[in-house]
C-alpha cells in the first residue's frame, strides 16, 4: 500500500521522500544527536504547555484522540478541537497533522475550520513596509486578529516548513468538505503568539496553496514511481543531491558517500536545488568544473548573450551571484583563500588583548568569560582566562546583575590600561550575541550597572576597541561554506577539548548543571572548559589572520 504524503514532508527532499518509503540499499541508521533530541522535546513540551493553556482558556474545547473522534466533534462544530486526528485523504494519499482546529464559520450546512500548528519557532521578524495577523490564545479565532505594523514573515526554511503544513492541512479539511473558504491557517510560535495566514491570496507566495500544489505534485509523482520500484517495474526515481535538510538527514552518510565520489556540483554550498539544475543544464556537473568558471565573467550579467558566448555569461543570467558559487568551489579546491590583497588580511591588535565568549540558555546569558593577554605589562593585570556565572539564581535582574559584575572587573581592566597609557582591545565573534546580552543587561529595570552611554562610549571608540572577527574573517578570507568559529579556527590549527564542541550541545550540558551533584559539578566544569576554549579559538584566528592567513591564494588566482 502507498504511503500517505505528511504534510511535514511538502518541503522535503525529494530524495529523502523516496528512502524513506524503501531505499535501494542497507545501511546503519545513526543516532540520533543529543541536540536533536532536546530540539523534539523542547517543541512537544511547548505543544503541551499550549494545549493546556487552551483547555483553561477554553472550557468550549474539545480534545479527541482520535480521526473518529474529531469527525464527530467537527459534526457537531465545536469551536475548538485539540490535537485532532483528520482522516487521510486516499485519492490524494494526503494525511495532515495540526495541533488546533478552529471553528471559522459554516461552508453550506457544515461547520467550517482553519488549522493551527504549534511549532518551537521564530516565525516573524521586523520589517518596516510590512505587516502581519496576529491573534493570541486568549482570542485564537482570525476573527480576532489584528494586524502588527512593522513585522513580516521570516524567509527561512522552517517558516516555509509550516506554511506549506498548512496548506497540506487545508487540502485535507477542503476534501472533507469543512475548510475555512477563506482558507486561513495559523502558527503558534515560541512566544504564544498566534499568526494568521490568508493561503489562498499571493500574500505569501513561497507558501501559499499555488506554491503548495507544485511542491505536492512533485512528492506525488515521486511516491507513485517508488510504488513502481517497490514492484519491480521501473528504476529508484531519484537521485541525491546535497541541500541544507542534509545536515540533520539521517540519510546523509550514503547520500553523501555518492556525492562525493562523482564530486557532484551540489556539494557546493549553499545552493538551491533551482541553481543546480542550471549548472547541470550548461554541463556543470562537479564542482570542479565549476571552480574552472571566471567569476569576472559571471559578474557580467547585463548586456544581450551573444555579446559573450562564454557558459558564465549564459548562467549567470539565471543565477544571482554566480561568482560566489566559483569561488566556494574554488575554497573546496585549494582550501581557504584571500579576498583581499595579503596587505588586508589581518586583526587589529593591542597591548593588552581580551578575548570574550558568553554562553547563554533560551533568552539569558548565563556565562561572561574572557581570556587576557597581555603584550606590554600593565600593573595588576595577568594573563588568563576569568569567568562569571551564574548557575543558580533565576529570580529578576539575574542577567543583569551578572553583567554588572563583569563590567566592574572589565571596565577596571581598561581604566588600568589608560592609566599607564597602553591600549586596550576586546574580540569576539559574531557581535550580535555578546552586544544582544549587554543591551539587554543594560535596559533591564532592576540593572544597577554600567548604562547604555557606557556600552556606546566603549564600542563606539576609535579606533575600535571591539572587534567582530567574523566581520572580519568574512571580508577577508573564503572558504568553501560556514564561516563559523569552529570552522575558521580549525584553519589556525585550533582544536577544541570537548569531543563535541556546539553552543546547542551546551544548552544541555547547562540543563544537567542546574541541577545538584557530581553530575552537575562536571557539567558547570564542562561549560567553562568549552566557553575557555572558545575564548582561546578566538585568540588563534586573530595570530592566523596576522600570519599565515598572509600567504594564502587569492580567490582570482586559479588554474
Amino acid at each position: 500500500m502507498t504511503d500517505y504524503l505528511r504534510g511535514d514532508e511538502i518541503a522535503a527532499c525529494v530524495h529523502r521522500v523516496a528512502l524513506s518509503r524503501g531505499e535501494p540499499y542497507d545501511f546503519d541508521r545513526p543516532r540520533t544527536a543529543p541536540e536533536h533530541e532536546r530540539r523534539r522535546r523542547d517543541a512537544e513540551k511547548l505543544r503541551r504547555a499550549v494545549i493546556s493553556d487552551l483547555i483553561e482558556l477554553h472550557p468550549e474545547s474539545v480534545l479527541v484522540d482520535s480521526s473518529a473522534a474529531t469527525v464527530a466533534a467537527i459534526d457537531a462544530g465545536a469551536p475548538l478541537i485539540l490535537n485532532p486526528r483528520l482522516p487521510g485523504d486516499g485519492d490524494a494519499l494526503r494525511r495532515a497533522h495540526v495541533q488546533v482546529l478552529v471553528r471559522v464559520g459554516r461552508v453550506g450546512v457544515r461547520y467550517a475550520y482553519s488549522p493551527v500548528l504549534i511549532k518551537n519557532n521564530e516565525l516573524v521578524e521586523g520589517a518596516s513596509t510590512r505587516r502581519t495577523l496576529v491573534g493570541s490564545l486568549a482570542r485564537i479565532s482570525p476573527a480576532d486578529a489584528t494586524f502588527r505594523e512593522g513585522v513580516g514573515v521570516r524567509s527561512n526554511p522552517s517558516t516555509l516548513r509550516n506554511g506549506l503544513a498548512l496548506s497540506h492541512a487545508l487540502r485535507v479539511l477542503e476534501t472533507l468538505g469543512v475548510v475555512d473558504p477563506d482558507a486561513r491557517g495559523a502558527v503558534v510560535d515560541r512566544h504564544r503568539e498566534v499568526w494568521w495566514f490568508d493561503l489562498g491570496t499571493t500574500n505569501y507566495p513561497r507558501f501559499n496553496l499555488a506554491a503548495y500544489q507544485r511542491y505536492y505534485d512533485e512528492r506525488l509523482t515521486v511516491v507513485r514511481a517508488h510504488d513502481r520500484w517497490r514492484a519491480g517495474e521501473g528504476p529508484f526515481p531519484t537521485a541525491p543531491y546535497w541541500h541544507r535538510e542534509c545536515l540533520d538527514c539521517p540519510y546523509s552518510e550514503p547520500c553523501g558517500r555518492q556525492l562525493h565520489d562523482l564530486d557532484d556540483v551540489s556539494l557546493t554550498r549553499f545552493t538551491t536545488f533551482d541553481q543546480q539544475l542550471t549548472l547541470r543544464e550548461h554541463g556543470i556537473t562537479t564542482r570542479r568544473a565549476l571552480a574552472r568558471l571566471d567569476p569576472v565573467a559571471a559578474q557580467r550579467r547585463s548586456g544581450p548573450a551573444n555579446v559573450d558566448d562564454r557558459p558564465e555569461a549564459h548562467i549567470a543570467r539565471v543565477i544571482n551571484h554566480l561568482d560566489e558559487l566559483i569561488y566556494r568551489a574554488r575554497a573546496h579546491e585549494r582550501g581557504p583563500l584571500r579576498i583581499v590583497d595579503a596587505e588586508h588580511v589581518g586583526s587589529p591588535t593591542g597591548d593588552v588583548e581580551v578575548d570574550i565568549d558568553t554562553e547563554s540558555y533560551g533568552d539569558a546569558t548565563y556565562l561572561w568569560g574572557a581570556l587576557v593577554t597581555t603584550n606590554q605589562p600593565v600593573e595588576g593585570v595577568r594573563d588568563g582566562y576569568v569567568a562569571f556565572t551564574n548557575w543558580d539564581d533565576h529570580a529578576p535582574g539575574a542577567e543583569a546583575r551578572l553583567f554588572a559584575e563583569f563590567w566592574r572587573w572589565f571596565d577596571d581592566l581598561r581604566q588600568r590600561c589608560r592609566a599607564e597609557g597602553r591600549r586596550l582591545t576586546a574580540y569576539c565573534f559574531w557581535a550580535q550575541a555578546e552586544d544582544g546580552a549587554m543591551n539587554r543587561a543594560v535596559e533591564d529595570p532592576l540593572a544597577d550597572g554600567p548604562t547604555r552611554a557606557d556600552l556606546d562610549e566603549f564600542r563606539r571608540a576609535t579606533p575600535s576597541s571591539w572587534i567582530d572577527l567574523h566581520h572580519l574573517a568574512k571580508t577577508q578570507i573564503q572558504t568553501d561554506g560556514p564561516i563559523g568559529l569552529k570552522v575558521l579556527a580549525g584553519l589556525a590549527g585550533f582544536s577544541w577539548r570537548d569531543p563535541n564542541p556546539s553552543g546547542e550541545a551546551s544548552m544541555l550540558w547547562y540543563e544537567v548543571a542546574m541541577t545538584s551533584g557530581e553530575e552537575a559539578a562536571r557539567s558547570r566544569a564542562r561549560l567553562l572548559e568549552y566557553n575557555e576554549d572558545d575564548c582561546r579559538a578566538t585568540r588563534a584566528l586573530r595570530h592566523w589572520l596576522n600570519g599565515p592567513a598572509q600567504s594564502l591564494a587569492h580567490r582570482d588566482d586559479f588554474e
